[in-house]
C-alpha cells in the first residue's frame, strides 16, 4: 500500500497509523500526528480504492452504505500490510494507534471489528459502525476514542453512540467526544484526542 513512515523519537511510543477520509492522501493527516505525539512513530496510507479517482479505503454502494464483502476484503489487506511494515520498519507490531477520520475511521473501526489483534487503540473521528449485527472480538485491553459531530449529516449522532455501545460491549474502554459541528474534523476535537491520548 502507498504510504508514508516517518521514525520516531521515542521507541517506546506506539506507531500512530494515520487513515485519511474519502478524497484524501497519505499526507493529509500528517500535521495530526505532531498534535497527538511529536515523539511516536508515524505510518500513514493511502486507501487502494478509488471512487471518481478519488482514494478510499473500501468501496460503498452507495452514500453510508458500505459494500461489506469488500470492506473485509479490505480490512484483512490493511491488518496484513501493518504485519508487513512493522518488520520492515522494525516498529512494535502490538503498540499501533491508528488515528482515522471519516472514511478512514472506518476502516480503523472494521479493524477492532474483524481482527483482535490489530490494534492497541483508536482516534476515531467521525466513524460510523462499519458492520451492524456481527458479534465483535474480546478487546479488552484497547481504548478508543470517538469524536462525533451532533449535527453531522453523513454520521448521525445514534451512530456514534451504537458504535460507543457495540465497542464497550466488547469490553473496549471509549470514550466518546461530542462537537456542536458537522462532518468537518475540527481542532477542538484534535485537542480533546491529545488529551485522551495523554491518559491512555
Amino acid at each position: 500500500m502507498k504510504h508514508v513512515f516517518q521514525k520516531g523519537k521515542n521507541p517506546s511510543k506506539p506507531t500512530l497509523l494515520l487513515l485519511h477520509g474519502t478524497g484524501g492522501n497519505e499526507l493529509d493527516l500528517l500535521p495530526l500526528a505532531g498534535k497527538i505525539d511529536d515523539e511516536a512513530n508515524v505510518l500513514s496510507v493511502r486507501g487502494n480504492v478509488l471512487e471518481n479517482g478519488m482514494p478510499r479505503f473500501f468501496r460503498r454502494l452507495a452514500e453510508g452504505v458500505f459494500d461489506e464483502e469488500d470492506l473485509i476484503f479490505r480490512t484483512k489487506e490493511l491488518n496484513e500490510f501493518l504485519d508487513e511494515a512493522a518488520e520492515k520498519y522494525e516498529f512494535d507490531r502490538d503498540n499501533i494507534i491508528a488515528i482515522g477520520y471519516s472514511n478512514g475511521a472506518n476502516i480503523a473501526a472494521s479493524l477492532l471489528f474483524h481482527h483482535q489483534h490489530a490494534l492497541k487503540g483508536a482516534i476515531l473521528h467521525h466513524p460510523m459502525v462499519p458492520r451492524k449485527g456481527v458479534e465483535l472480538p474480546n478487546l479488552t485491553g484497547k481504548s478508543v476514542f470517538i469524536a462525533a459531530g451532533t449535527n453531522d449529516p453523513i454520521c448521525s449522532p445514534l451512530e456514534s453512540s451504537e458504535l460507543q455501545d457495540m465497542l464497550t460491549k466488547a469490553k473496549a474502554n471509549v470514550a466518546l467526544h461530542w462537537e456542536n459541528h458537522g462532518h468537518q474534523l475540527t481542532l477542538t476535537e484534535v485537542e480533546a484526542a491529545a488529551q485522551w491520548y495523554k491518559k491512555i
